[in-house]
């Protein structure tokens, strides 16, 4: 009767229980990449071991997420971000790709008075006399230098959009799947900002969830929950729900696609599986 209680009682345990999953939160405002959240909680839904999502209190920059990793805090046990060499070496990556790939096509934030700039470029050569905005601690920094552009940082993500319309630098390159609701967004707070028409920068690139290296049963954890999100096609529904719509708005078919080198993408970026991208 003694075991039989405990049993009870223990799958009778109520969900503050379950252990907490900190990850950083992107913004004060509207979330950008609310879409990548309701994906980790499919992923934890599917778990083996159930875990409660708990957003961080403050807005907390991509540098500082990673280093709260590298230390293995416990204030946070989760990140999502663009994968680089150093980044697989200094965290465990989730590599299941959470955008498909469509981190690496990237559309540009203008002013709206300069709604035309860029509709006369043609190849990476036009490109180079215009200054492209990016945040310091961003992947994306280094890749677009690394290809001979010209980039304005900042530490704030909000600072960015405020930037540009000020004219600190010309564009904004903004992922394919957010742009539209960063506009929007933009223009909320009274900047005057435009979704450039005519171009699509493409460089391979993938989009992962990290944890500790010091958490390999959390990553292991977080793959299966992905993998059984992939096969019960929760996943596609869920990225077609949130995505399926600006891709059709975003008319890559139709755009001139400069196509940028990424030198930091590791060699173990999963692109032998096709359902993933």
């Amino acid at each position: 009767m003694k075991i039989f209680c405990l049993l009870l009682l223990a799958t009778a345990l109520p969900s503050w229980a379950d252990p907490l999953l900190h990850y950083p939160r992107h913004s004060r405002d509207s979330e950008p990449e609310a879409y990548v959240a309701e994906l980790l909680q499919l992923a934890v839904e599917r778990a083996p071991v159930r875990y409660r999502l708990q957003p961080s209190a403050e807005p907390m920059a991509q540098s500082r997420a990673q280093q709260m990793l590298e230390q293995h805090s416990p204030h946070l046990q989760v990140m999502w971000a663009m994968t680089t060499r150093e980044r697989e070496q200094r965290l465990l990556p989730i590599r299941i790709p959470i955008y498909k790939g469509l981190i690496g096509w990237r559309i540009s934030l203008l002013r709206q008075q300069d709604a035309q700039l860029l509709s006369q470029v043609n190849n990476l050569a036009d490109l180079k006399p215009l200054r492209f905005g990016q945040r310091h601690d961003w992947p994306d920094t280094p890749l677009l230098r690394a290809n001979g552009l010209q980039v304005v940082t900042s530490p704030s993500y909000s600072g960015l959009f405020a930037m540009l319309q000020a004219q600190r630098f010309d564009a904004f390159p903004r992922e394919v799947v957010t742009v539209w609701q960063e506009q929007a967004e933009a223009r909320r707070t009274g900047l005057q900002l435009a979704v450039d028409e005519y171009v699509v920068l493409h460089y391979p690139s993938a989009f992962y969830f990290f944890t500790s290296r010091q958490d390999p049963q959390l990553a292991e954890h977080l793959r299966q929950g992905l993998e059984a999100a992939i096969a019960d096609g929760s996943f596609e529904r869920l990225f077609q729900q949130r995505h399926g719509e600006t891709l059709r708005r975003a008319r890559l078919e139709q755009r001139r696609v400069i196509e940028l080198e990424n030198p930091e993408l590791p060699a173990e970026t999963p692109f032998h599986r096709q359902e993933l991208w």
